[in-house]
């Protein structure tokens, strides 16, 4: 997931500070104006080798019309930010229009999502969701709904990063881009008011449907699965061992726990001992019963 900023002012031409061979070193340094983005006709990039670029290819688009391109050349390198409609202002302006929030996405994460549960779920989960509380009704604003599953989302990814920075994450380089209405990222208060308005119902929906096609794809493609009995009366194979755990070294552990390895107790650390059962396919944990329990955890 490429949850960096690539701004122009920052970008470094190649053989800044000299001319090197070709002596055009400070020529991406004096692009025209202050834009931060070119704006292509999506219809107008081809590929320079005359064919569909195939997988492995490890070329760039040019604009059609384009004169052939010579070794050592300076080229301006340009990743696509969005693909919307242009506005075109009466002084000439080219802006795009739409709004960011239907741009945004979570890169690889959201592919996966969209492998698991179904092409689009976010925001047809999105679609469905009531919104309460501060925000209702369905006038635009920097915020949407998708937008706000998918930053609560990506706080399991950025585990560090505040309500603004998830925001900045998420929305990327699309802040860069000229909309036909200014926007600017949203601030931690206005994520925090869209997850209160949307409440635990849209992400519990996308949990439980993300661990439905898990479950469904264990059964039917889990080449590990280890079953004995019949066909049609199969049972799971599982497995149960021992394992101690290390707690830190206070005597009221110590009281509990006791140790290991020495008989009077003075092991480094206080251990708990647990007695596993376990699926032999998945590894996940069936039951856990603990040395200093009466009852068995359901896990």
């Amino acid at each position: 997931m490429k949850f960096y900023r690539a701004a122009p002012v920052s970008t470094i031409p190649a053989g800044q500070g000299s001319t090197g061979d070709t002596g055009h070193g400070d020529l991406a340094a004096g692009l025209p104006g202050a834009a931060p983005l070119i704006a292509i006709r999506a219809a107008d990039l081809v590929s320079p080798a005359g064919r569909v670029p195939a997988e492995g290819d490890r070329t760039a688009l040019v604009v059609a019309g384009t004169a052939g391109i010579r070794a050592g050349e300076q080229l301006a390198f340009v990743k696509v930010v969005a693909v919307a409609p242009a506005v075109v202002r009466r002084d000439g302006r080219i802006q795009a229009g739409g709004h960011p929030a239907d741009h945004a996405r979570l890169g690889t994460l959201e592919q996966q999502l969209d492998d698991l549960a179904g092409l689009g779920v976010i925001d047809e989960i999105a679609a469905r969701a009531t919104l309460t509380g501060k925000v209702k009704g369905e006038a635009r604003r920097a915020m949407t709904a998708a937008l706000a599953i998918r930053a609560t989302v990506l706080m399991g990814v950025l585990p560090d990063a505040d309500y603004g920075e998830v925001m900045a994450a998420v929305l990327g380089d699309l802040v860069l881009v000229p909309w036909h209405r200014p926007y600017q990222v949203p601030t931690g208060k206005v994520l925090w008011t869209w997850r209160t308005a949307l409440g635990p119902a849209p992400l519990a929906g996308l949990q439980a449907r993300v661990l439905a096609a898990v479950g469904d794809e264990h059964c039917d493609h889990d080449y590990r699965a280890v079953h004995v009995g019949d066909s049609g009366h199969e049972l799971r194979l599982g497995s149960i061992d021992g394992s101690v755990t290390r707690v830190p070294d206070t005597p009221a552990n110590r009281k509990s726990f006791g140790s290991t390895g020495t008989a009077d107790d003075s092991a480094p650390y206080p251990q708990v001992r647990d007695l596993l059962a376990t699926d032999a396919s998945t590894r996940s944990s069936l039951v856990r019963r603990s040395s200093i329990m009466s009852v068995i955890i359901l896990i």
